[in-house]
């Protein structure tokens, strides 16, 4: 036990803990790091997919990213996945991915055989998959309803890396709101006590869960400040960090009808909608989760056609137990 003194009269005894207050900064700005890709890509609903998902493959080899989250991907018998196209043509050594999906509702689309869903591209195997459908509340909303708003689980490398798009209208809050308190439930039961704050002066092991997805949510909304603890929901709260609020530079639109002309042409307000999070970084060994950086990326052309009616980001975070890729 170590003793302090408090005011003028009164000792303290407080465990000896080691805060290791005397950090390497440059060390921990160039420790192995994680790179990371989120984007909505559109694949079914925007038009002229064939010269996008060429441009697509041009940003992720520009980007060279270890991970890559996407949304709005489908397959149906008759067509190929659209995020296994993109992999068939990325540069390099051969990737893995996983993609889970389902089908529409009837009123939404009759073809139940076309499933509508999020993808995972890694570089390394993977090595465990959790779909999970997200809630609706109880809506006359036809397309809040028919959609299958999802969350999908990847685990690589010892990474858990979840991807999801949530309930889509600027009205759709009540949906997100019991979309979000959902995905933190899944992540806490799948995390364990791996995410659990043992003693004082004890460094947790595991990497934090990286989140990414089309949230179609704003900054200042409740379901995003439910994810950095800014606000409760259903009595609870949660911590993630937001990428861009940590990293990134000025308002980060993810939609903005100004540069984009599929997004000018549904006329979507300007807004940050798509995001990567990262979990609590607090006394993990190494700066494990230390967001280093948050860009934008598929916001401008590389082979002449804009990627997506949104922007995408790319965002580095610290890993030092990063593998070598197999």
């Amino acid at each position: 036990m170590v003793a302090y003194t408090r005011g003028v009269s009164e000792t303290v005894d407080r465990p000896d803990v080691d805060l290791d207050v005397d950090v390497d900064v440059e060390a921990a700005v160039t420790a192995p790091r994680l790179r990371v890709v989120q984007l909505n890509m559109g694949s079914l609903l925007e038009p002229n997919w064939d010269a996008r998902r060429v441009e697509i493959v041009s940003w992720i080899d520009h980007l060279d990213p270890d991970i890559v989250c996407l949304e709005e991907v489908w397959e149906d018998p008759a067509s190929p996945n659209t995020a296994g196209w993109i992999v068939d043509h990325l540069a390099g050594p051969a990737r893995h991915w996983a993609f889970g999906g389902a089908p529409f509702g009837e009123s939404l689309w009759p073809d139940p055989g076309l499933h509508f869903g999020c993808a995972v591209i890694s570089r390394w195997p993977i090595d465990h998959t959790e779909y999970h459908r997200l809630p609706t509340v109880p809506d006359d909303d036809a397309f809040a309803t028919a959609v299958p708003w999802s969350l999908l689980l990847a685990r690589t490398a010892g990474l858990d890396v979840f991807a999801c798009h949530l309930a889509s209208a600027p009205t759709h809050g009540l949906h997100r709101r019991a979309q979000v308190v959902v995905i933190d439930e899944i992540i806490r039961s799948v995390r364990g006590d791996l995410d659990t704050v043992t003693g004082l002066g004890r460094d947790r092991d595991a990497m934090p869960i990286v989140l990414c997805g089309d949230f179609n949510a704003e900054p200042d909304s409740d379901e995003i400040r439910f994810l950095t603890s800014l606000t409760p929901l259903d009595g609870r709260t949660a911590f993630y960090q937001d990428a861009w609020r940590v990293a990134g530079s000025g308002p980060g639109h993810t939609q903005d009808w100004r540069t984009n002309p599929i997004a000018a042409g549904l006329n979507v307000n300007r807004k940050r909608i798509d995001y990567v999070f990262v979990g609590d970084p607090f006394r993990r060994r190494g700066h494990a989760g230390r967001v280093l950086s948050a860009e934008l990326a598929f916001h401008t052309p590389r082979t002449g056609v804009i990627s997506s009616d949104h922007a995408g980001l790319v965002v580095d975070v610290v890993w030092p137990d990063r593998p070598s890729p197999t």
